[in-house]
């Protein structure tokens, strides 16, 4: 679909998903600033349609769930105006950017949370090119403001895009509702304990899913794919296209193909993918949720997320899929040998909160887990000794996940690390980013029971 350029710069896009053909694409923010550079997000109760007999109340950025489109180019700077029209305080944070630590909203860690009714000028020059999502970090709000819609896009591009026929992407939430079709179980500190709040409408950009997308037969398509869910760790299964992974949680990566086309996106995690659709007139690319996790809904089967089809005039074959060029503000080896070690043991759950280290955290302690200075190579294990997966975020910061077997890592770089039950994860980054950092639940809820802690690069 061909997006009007004028309108995708001047109001953003509140239609039910972004999509735009190379020759659309959209420069700048996806939001009209004002005479002093400044773009506007207005935190504020709204409502959305989610299927229910009547609209879900929600809360939402500039009344759109997810929020306005922030796309800017690398080396830009990012002018952000939040004004806060909730009932209760709240940040902005962009937790997926490595950019400086004092712009990046950890409310009561880097700075105090906006109170209702004020407003905060935020700016920065965001180092690296990427796709992340942006939303509160609050404390035990971040919670409930997350879960009723508080979050929304960002794209840095990077100084050559690749030759696309169509850019499509898609943030993906679930949303648990009482009979009333409001969201439900917002305090529910057993749940949160347990498997976290699971939704059983799933959406995708402003609509229930599935979304239905038109592309022409044998086009050239860049996805991204954003999990915003505050619990439901989503493992998409791909069907009727052969796709590469280009990048991961922000960061380009080695293009490579998914394991038995299966892709596992934890909560806040980001996925960059390249396919070319079929060349059949009709036919489709399938990007489905895969049923069967107990711990989600029980006896849930394989529900459609987004549906690609092939429609019109067939385009030009292209050279063969490749992936995007490395970022060259991270290093090619992490000297492992030279690393200082820190490991960080999981624990709690069911009738006990969660710990980091045999702490459960409540506020941010007055030391950290660890303290390194900059330019430091750190390995981190993570021990997971609870009863679930843990998606763990090392904020400010990105990491190799490493071999457990031998000295090597994993061709893509990570913020969002997922740790299996009874297993261990290590992997390696360098500490260049100075500040307080959280590293911490990407889960909202099981940061709230206790799993975060903080560390700093000095």
């Amino acid at each position: 679909m061909r997006v009007n350029r004028r309108k995708f710069l001047g109001a953003g896009i509140a239609a039910s998903f972004w999509s735009w053909s190379g020759g659309a694409r959209a420069q700048g923010t996806s939001l009209a600033a004002g005479a002093d550079g400044f773009v506007t997000l207005e935190a504020a109760p709204a409502s959305l349609a989610l299927g229910a007999a009547a609209p879900t109340p929600v809360l939402a950025y500039n009344g759109i769930v997810p929020g306005p489109l922030l796309r800017i180019r690398r080396g830009d700077t990012l002018k952000v105006r939040l004004v806060n029209k909730l009932a209760r305080p709240t940040t902005l944070s962009f937790p997926g950017l490595r950019a400086a630590n004092a712009t990046m909203g950890f409310g009561g860690l880097t700075q105090p949370p906006v109170a209702p009714g004020a407003r905060l000028d935020i700016r920065f020059a965001p180092p690296d090119s990427g796709f992340n999502l942006y939303m509160p970090h609050a404390g035990k709000l971040s919670t409930g403001q997350i879960s009723q819609g508080l979050f929304g896009p960002i794209i840095v591009d990077e100084p050559t895009a690749p030759p696309v026929d169509l850019e499509a992407l898609v943030v993906l939430s679930d949303w648990r509702l009482d009979g009333q079709g409001a969201v439900a179980d917002l305090d529910d500190v057993k749940t949160a304990r347990g498997a976290g709040r699971f939704g059983a409408v799933l959406s995708a950009n402003a609509a229930p899913a599935s979304l239905r997308l038109e592309a022409a037969p044998g086009a050239r398509v860049r996805l991204r794919l954003a999990n915003a869910a505050t619990a439901r760790l989503m493992t998409i299964a791909i069907e009727g296209a052969k796709t590469l992974i280009i990048a991961v949680d922000g960061q380009p990566s080695e293009a490579f193909e998914p394991l038995r086309n299966l892709i596992p996106i934890g909560p806040g995690a980001r996925f960059e993918l390249m396919f070319d659709m079929p060349r059949e007139a009709g036919a489709v690319a399938r990007f489905l949720l895969r049923g069967g996790d107990a711990a989600a809904i029980p006896g849930e089967t394989d529900r459609p997320l987004i549906v690609f089809e092939a429609k019109g005039d067939a385009v030009a074959a292209r050279t063969a899929l490749a992936g995007l060029p490395a970022n060259p503000r991270l290093p090619a080896e992490i000297a492992l040998e030279a690393s200082r070690r820190f490991d960080l043991t999981l624990s709690g759950g069911g009738d006990a909160p969660f710990a980091v280290n045999g702490v459960s955290f409540v506020d941010w302690p007055p030391t950290p887990a660890f303290q390194v200075g900059r330019g430091t190579p750190v390995t981190l294990g993570l021990v997971n000794k609870t009863a679930y997966p843990q998606a763990i975020r090392l904020n400010g910061h990105v990491a190799r996940l490493l071999h457990s077997l031998d000295d090597g890592w994993e061709p893509y770089w990570r913020d969002i690390l997922l740790v299996q039950p009874g297993k261990t994860v290590h992997a390696a980054f360098i500490a260049d980013n100075p500040g307080k950092w959280p590293i911490e639940s990407a889960s909202p809820e099981r940061r709230d029971a206790g799993l975060a802690a903080w560390f700093q690069v000095a």
